[in-house]
């Protein structure tokens, strides 16, 4: 019942990067928007960033702006995001999840969620 899985979490610095990738079976990459969330201990799961199935339309949560860059590739059915000045707050465990339109409301078509990777950021 998994058709996404996360990786790429870690432990890093503040100010540090890291990419999560996103492995998508090949049917619901091609037909399907996908979003990035994130949820943090005592949190509620909130949404990151968002991409349509053509990869024409692009969506940003206002915290990430100009930090993190969401992005696609066909050939090997995958979406990335890759996140850059990394922040304490940004500690999360991050799920990768099909979207409906419009991809701005950041919400999920399912329930089904994976297993996430987890995403420190710490001195």
């Amino acid at each position: 019942q998994v058709h996404l899985v996360e990786s790429g979490g870690g432990l890093v610095q503040p100010g540090g990067s890291l990419r999560l990738s996103c492995a998508a079976v090949r049917s619901i990459f091609d037909y399907y928007n996908i979003g990035w969330f994130r949820q943090a201990p005592g949190k509620e799961r909130e949404g990151v960033a968002a991409i349509s199935s053509s990869g024409g339309e692009i969506f940003y949560a206002d915290s990430v702006k100009g930090r993190f860059t969401i992005s696609r590739d066909d050939a090997k059915y995958m979406v990335y995001l890759q996140m850059n000045s990394l922040k304490p707050e940004d500690t999360a465990v991050y799920y990768c999840m099909t979207v409906k339109d419009p991809i701005g409301t950041m919400t999920p078509r399912n329930n089904y969620w994976g297993r996430g990777t987890q995403v420190i950021v710490s001195t």
